[in-house]
């Protein structure tokens, strides 16, 4: 088992940042890549942002590229979502996850999710 703890959301203006952290315990060594979900109000959840184990490689959706930055420590077994220029569209719950897979911009290709962590933009 692996469990995932997201934190580091809150309520910001638009044009702001925040900076989201997803800490990984259990079995750490049974996943690979690491990723973002978000879920918007009355809408399904949906990829933002993902990384490879070492690193090397990162993913994101068409509408958060150029803003927000995905990184990871596996020192201290944590991956990081840095949210730059937010805008009201990307308020929702975001989601941290965990995959075994090499395609990793759906859903089913995680194994592992974290309970969330509201992120909220104001106009």
């Amino acid at each position: 088992q692996v469990q995932l703890v997201e934190s580091g959301g809150g309520l910001v203006q638009a044009g702001g940042s925040l900076r989201l952290s997803c800490a990984a315990s259990g079995r750490t060594f049974s996943y690979n890549a690491m990723g973002w979900f978000r879920r918007a109000p009355g809408r399904e959840r949906e990829f933002v942002s993902a990384i490879s184990w070492s690193g090397s490689s990162t993913y994101y959706a068409d509408s958060v590229k150029g803003r927000f930055t995905i990184s990871r420590d596996n020192a201290k077994n944590t991956v990081y979502l840095q949210m730059d220029s937010l805008q009201p569209e990307d308020t929702g719950v975001y989601y941290c996850a965990a995959s075994r897979e090499s395609y990793l911009y759906t859903t089913s290709s995680y194994v592992y999710w974290g309970q969330g962590t509201q992120v909220t933009v104001s106009s």
